[in-house]
């Protein structure tokens, strides 16, 4: 069975993960068949390239996604363009649509921004806090 899947290359600590269609037998790093894209968690927002043709190529010839893969393609507009071919849609309704998909991109990227942003902020305030009460009982 064909997987595709990330493989991780990069220093250490700083991954960095080309996107394969690799057979399923083989190892994380190992021989793969194709590879078929990047994604970089170092950058904010994260930086993903995918070919989507071979993408499309790999899932309609039975390919499994991992979890992680899924959803780089999903958040691509990917498996939305697959499902709109399944459901008969013309080439003119398909592209409007993904038109609309991608024109929403950049808000769910500000959307996720925010919230890590909004996240740190609560990590540091609980920080503070928590250096304000083992500091009182000192004094």
């Amino acid at each position: 069975m064909v997987k595709l899947r990330l493989k991780r290359a990069g220093k250490k600590g700083k991954p960095f993960y080309k996107v394969v269609a690799a057979d399923a037998r083989s190892p994380r790093d190992g021989r793969v068949i194709e590879e078929v894209g990047t994604y970089d968690p170092n950058t904010s927002p994260v930086t993903v390239k995918i070919k989507s043709q071979r993408v499309e190529y790999w899932l309609k010839n039975g390919a499994q996604p991992t979890d992680k893969v899924y959803s780089l393609i999903r958040n691509e507009g990917i498996v939305y363009k697959l499902h709109l071919e399944r459901k008969k849609k013309s080439a003119e309704e398909i592209e409007a649509e993904l038109q609309k998909f991608n024109a929403n991109k950049e808000n769910r990227i500000k959307k996720v921004m925010d919230k890590k942003l909004k996240l740190k902020q609560r990590k540091a305030e609980k920080k503070k806090a928590e250096a304000a009460a083992t500091e009182a009982p000192k004094s």
